[in-house]
């Protein structure tokens, strides 16, 4: 199998993180694909031709010839695997388990932010209610924590750019982009991270 096997299935609005986080790696690994949309708010990701061959009937899914697979944080380590080209994970094996435990962190965690703040607040210019307590106080712990693992001067979490810096820059911008209060060495981090030209295709693309 080759690159030119590979397809993405991304939701209709591309409004999905987790379908960024792929489509942002397979630019950055300079990987052919197609892009193939699912409209979620019909429930087409149920239809028995989508689900019929997937595990958890979520997207992003990538197919690769006869392999399909979902979640995304799982597809970019198997692009890194199974693909050469620039890392998406940094070489050094605990740095690439540190960035692997901020997706996870970041996936896990944060739940008011990402129900206060959704995306659609970052790629559609949504406005949204000021901040619920608990979200306000996830974000206090945001800030520390990226606050705690980006280097004086950095602007890359582990000395060069690695996926888990856009997710990281996301989560971030869900709230920098809404105009919330945020320290300015962040949303400098988070600005930096925007404008990589993977991230501007994302930012582009036509949404309804």
């Amino acid at each position: 199998m080759t690159s030119s096997d590979l397809l993405l299935y991304t939701d209709a609005q591309f409004v999905s993180p987790y379908a960024m986080s792929v489509f942002v790696a397979l630019h950055e690994k300079d990987l052919p694909f197609r892009v193939e949309t699912v409209d979620l708010a019909q429930r087409a990701h149920r239809r028995p031709d989508f689900a019929g061959a997937l595990l958890t009937q979520r997207v992003p899914v990538l197919v690769h010839g006869d392999f399909a697979l979902s979640e995304s944080s799982a597809i970019t380590e198997y692009l890194d695997d199974v693909f050469d080209g620039p890392r998406l994970y940094p070489a050094d094996r605990r740095r690439r388990a540190l960035a692997r435990q901020v997706q996870a962190w970041l996936r896990s965690d944060f739940l008011s932010i990402r129900s206060e703040r959704p995306t659609e607040v970052v790629f559609c210019r949504a406005v949204k209610a000021p901040l619920s307590d608990a979200a306000r106080d996830a974000a206090g712990k945001l800030f520390a924590t990226a606050d705690a693992l980006l280097a004086s001067g950095a602007s890359d979490l582990f000395g060069e750019w690695c996926i888990a810096d856009l997710d990281l820059a996301l989560m971030l911008n869900r709230l920098a982009l809404h105009g919330d209060a945020m320290p300015e060495r962040l949303a400098d981090y988070a600005r930096h991270q925007w404008q990589r030209p993977a991230v501007r295709r994302w930012i582009a693309l036509e949404r309804s």
